[in-house]
């Protein structure tokens, strides 16, 4: 089912439902910089196959797929998303809800986590913690903006492939193309380009990571605490390190780690050995 609303300032953005409306867990799916709604549709798919009794609603941030462009770059950050989200939560009238928050989206839910405890019942972060390693920074930084028009879909996987193959070795053709088709739209002349505002940059190649920033981290990941955390990381993940991984699990003290295999920045949660952790996690607590 589609969903439109409108943010705070005005922006219409948009979101998708999947499954049960009257299911009694919902889980709020919010993805990574360059993604959207469709990020989430293989863990979807497969936890709906599996007989999962859940209500998913995936979202497009603004300036992504489905939603408004902002014309203020400013505004692009997990501090004005967070807002829309809760813009989200209101419009549908949902009290209580469980975060899927992949790469950005898992910051959307730390700020989340300090502006609405009372309405979230659980965080699944995927690949993302309050430490970011330089390497995966960096390399984010260098490919995001870069909204070249593709000739066609196959040049489109081409290009997804030659960005993220290191994330993911073990990818094939097919792979890719179906990684292009979630993340690239077509134009009407037939060409392909980036389903989002190239204009999102500009906040993100400003994050300059130190001390301070790390320790303030910490801080907002601390305010996680109240509710159960799932994390997942690819275990050739250049954002999150092993060690920063435990660490994170060790000061929430209510939370499990899922390592997936021979995957990097970010596993897409329909890998069997998260889905087999996800289920319950997404299903506890549902009467």
């Amino acid at each position: 089912m589609d969903i439109y609303y409108r943010s705070g300032d005005g922006l219409k953005l948009y979101a998708k439902s999947y499954g049960p409306d009257d299911a009694p867990v919902t889980a709020l799916c919010m993805h990574g910089l360059t993604r959207n709604h469709k990020d989430f549709e293989p863990m979807i798919n497969a936890l709906l196959e599996s007989g999962t009794n859940v209500r998913f609603i995936a979202v497009d941030v603004r300036g992504r797929g489905l939603s408004e462009r902002d014309t203020n770059p400013v505004n692009y950050s997990p501090a004005i998303y967070a807002q829309d989200m809760i813009a989200l939560l209101d419009h549908l009238e949902i009290e209580k809800v469980k975060l899927v928050g992949t790469s950005m989206g898992g910051l959307m839910s730390m700020v989340l986590m300090t502006m609405i405890p009372h309405r979230i019942e659980g965080v699944v972060l995927n690949d993302i913690g309050p430490v970011l390693q330089k390497e995966g920074l960096d390399r984010i930084q260098n490919y995001v903006g870069g909204t070249l028009q593709k000739d066609s879909w196959e040049a489109a996987a081409k290009a997804v492939e030659d960005v993220q193959r290191s994330a993911f070795p073990d990818y094939t053709h097919e792979d890719w193309m179906a990684f292009a088709r979630r993340t690239y739209r077509e134009l009407d002349d037939g060409r392909v380009e980036l389903d989002y505002d190239p204009e999102i940059s500009r906040t993100v190649k400003e994050v300059r990571p130190n001390i301070f920033t790390n320790m303030a981290m910490w801080k907002l990941f601390k305010a996680m605490k109240p509710v159960p955390l799932l994390l997942v990381r690819g275990e050739i993940s250049d954002l999150l390190s092993d060690k920063n991984a435990r660490k994170m699990v060790r000061k929430h003290g209510n939370a499990e780690l899922v390592t997936v295999p021979r995957v990097g920045h970010t596993p897409l949660l329909d890998e069997p050995v998260v889905q087999g952790a996800l289920r319950p996690f997404l299903e506890q607590g549902a009467s």
